[in-house]
């Protein structure tokens, strides 16, 4: 049992403060409304049982029908202030709730993006929003529970109890005490037994929405593969587990709603048997009885709504307890706690005895030495795997190296604040993804301030401008989820407007124009080098006569610099360069033939 409650008891003292925003103008001055407003709501209500009370002894000691009227009237008039005052509380509690909401929306997507790469590339999508979508859930659900439900029923249970216990025998207050321990009681044991299934059927919606979600990001795959059943099959598995603890869950609810029945029902009974004999024996009147009765129905729904709160407000606390746990994943990329921003490279970029794996056991880059003089151009390329676009994701600390340090100006890049770091740079990468907007959007993803005629200018000099021109909405055309309405040249020169709009101090180009046919590669490649002619810039690339300008070039072989120099001293060193560029030549006379 501690087990359970200590998470959750964590989990409230964390969202505590979300639940009462600070920067919520007024704050103060709602709760005291919202207070009074609960008071006289509740203390209305209790005048309710009193009046029909008078009622029914009005109309057995057949007085005249207007006094009976006046009763009826003043019935209707305070059910009427009571609704009014409910709806004041309501009301005012709103906005505290919706600011509640959005902060923490807001807190988990601030969160979520200052997460490293690592994280992100190993979670599932689908999973990560289904967690944060219930868990936003969950407060709304909180918060409506503890300012509707708790607080009213426990001050209208108070002050029945009082009014019960002033106007007729304390045998019936015992009575009510009694009940209601039993029902608390019974209704907290079972529910803490219920939690174990709602973590189950959470973790199998988790589980199966993640199946989904991955299946219909990759519906292109699925198809080239005919695996539509196969998905189905690992879909329906999700499915299956989220029907057990679904079913296990209903049955679990049903014996808690049922044995709460039975304690409300026994002391109900118990209740009107002695009003019952009280009436016989002359001790109470018959609107005596009926007001007891009404007393113990405007008991028993608050009773059943508590219970029923409190369910809500434990599944909660669980949903928000995964909600958390987000919040909770370490940042692996922080800012030193004096980091300095830059806005320039004055001298070099130097790599200095890198060492770097994703997992331990494969070692991506070994004692990784070069240099990256301002203005200079330098090249890199190799095999597959060879560990090119690590350096890319180095350089813009998405991971921390391992071994060595990252240099700007003999600076080590963990000493610089990541924004002003990344606000210089500007990257082409390898797997272009753009976002399910338009391509005006997608282009002015880059300066979102910069003006239409820049991002037209973007767009020409990517060599875009005339396949944009010729589409039906021509800048408005909704490029899809991922960009994938456009082929992936199409998408590779959206990627490059993107980054020319940005106007970096240093490019990084990792094989910026792999998608593109032989004409646009010349015209692209010849508008990038005079683009970022005199500008620090890195080419990470396969083929290589897209790098033959390049001030240096380093070949990479299995983590390690095998090879370095210009093009015409690579060659003439007759090693792995030189067979690659043969290797490529032959295939470029073999395809021309």
């Amino acid at each position: 049992m501690e087990n359970i409650k200590k998470p959750q008891i964590i989990t409230f003292k964390r969202l505590w403060p979300f639940l009462w925003p600070r920067d919520l103008k007024g704050a103060k001055t709602r709760l005291v409304i919202a207070v009074l407003a609960l008071i006289i709501s509740k203390s209305t209500l209790i005048l309710v049982p009193l009046i029909f009370k008078s009622i029914i002894d009005v109309l057995t000691e057949h007085k005249s029908v207007s006094a009976v009227f006046v009763w009826i009237g003043l019935y209707g008039f305070v059910r009427i202030l009571s609704s009014f005052f409910s709806e004041i509380r309501d009301t005012t509690f709103a906005s505290v709730t919706q600011r509640a909401l959005r902060q923490v929306g807001l807190d988990v997507f601030d969160h979520l993006h200052q997460l490293s790469l690592r994280f992100h590339i190993a979670r599932h999508t689908g999973g990560v929003s289904r967690i944060i979508e219930r868990g936003t859930k969950a407060i709304e659900t909180l918060m409506t529970f503890l300012t509707f439900n708790i607080v009213p029923t426990a001050l209208e249970i108070l002050m029945v109890s009082i009014a019960l216990s002033l106007m007729y025998d304390v045998r019936y207050t015992f009575v009510i005490v009694i009940t209601m321990i039993l029902y608390i009681v019974y209704t907290l044991k079972l529910t803490e037994w219920r939690i174990r299934y709602v973590r189950e059927m959470n973790d199998a919606d988790t589980a199966a929405q993640s199946k989904a979600i991955d299946s219909l990001l990759n519906y292109e795959t699925v198809k080239y593969f005919g695996n539509e059943l196969h998905e189905r099959h690992r879909f329906d598995v999700g499915l299956i587990a989220y029907e057990k603890s679904a079913v296990q869950n209903k049955w679990s609810l049903s014996y808690l709603n049922f044995g709460q029945a039975v304690v409300l029902s026994l002391g109900l009974i118990s209740i009107v048997g002695m009003a019952a004999l009280d009436v016989q024996k002359g001790a109470m009147t018959t609107g005596d009885l009926v007001a007891i009765n009404t007393f113990l129905f405007q008991l028993t729904i608050p009773l059943f709504n508590l219970g029923f709160a409190y369910r809500e407000i434990k599944l909660s606390l669980v949903n928000i307890e995964q909600m958390f746990q987000l919040l909770n994943e370490p940042r692996e990329i922080c800012d030193a706690p004096d980091a300095i921003d830059i806005s320039d490279i004055k001298t070099v970029v130097t790599f200095e005895h890198v060492d770097f794996h994703y997992d331990a056991d494969r070692s991506i880059l070994k004692n990784m030495n070069f240099t990256i003089p301002v203005g200079h151009t330098v090249a890199v390329v190799g095999a597959s795997g060879a560990g090119k676009s690590t350096l890319a994701r180095l350089l813009f600390r998405f991971y921390d190296v391992i071994g060595g340090a990252v240099k700007i100006d003999g600076v080590d890049i963990r000493k610089i604040s990541q924004k002003s770091l990344r606000s210089m740079m500007g990257i082409v990468p390898q797997d272009t993804v753009l976002f399910n907007d338009t391509i005006y959007y997608n282009i002015a993803y880059g300066n979102p301030n910069a003006t239409e005629a820049e991002i037209i200018d973007a767009a020409k000099k990517a060599e875009i401008y005339d396949f944009i021109e010729s589409l039906p909405k021509k800048f408005d055309t909704l490029v899809g989820e991922r960009g994938l309405k456009l082929s992936g040249g199409e998408k590779q020169r959206v990627a490059i407007a993107r980054t020319l709009l940005k106007k970096p101090i240093f490019f990084i180009f990792d094989e910026a124009t792999s998608a593109l046919d032989t004409k646009t590669e010349k015209l692209i490649q010849d508008n990038l080098e005079r683009i970022s002619k005199n500008k620090t810039t890195l080419i990470i690339a396969h083929r290589l006569s897209t790098v033959i300008h390049a001030n240096t070039i380093l070949v990479l072989d299995k983590g390690v610099v095998a090879e370095i120099g210009s093009h015409d001293e690579l060659l003439a060193k007759g090693g792995l360069y030189a067979q690659m560029w043969q290797r490529q030549q032959q295939e470029v006379k073999e395809e021309i033939s």
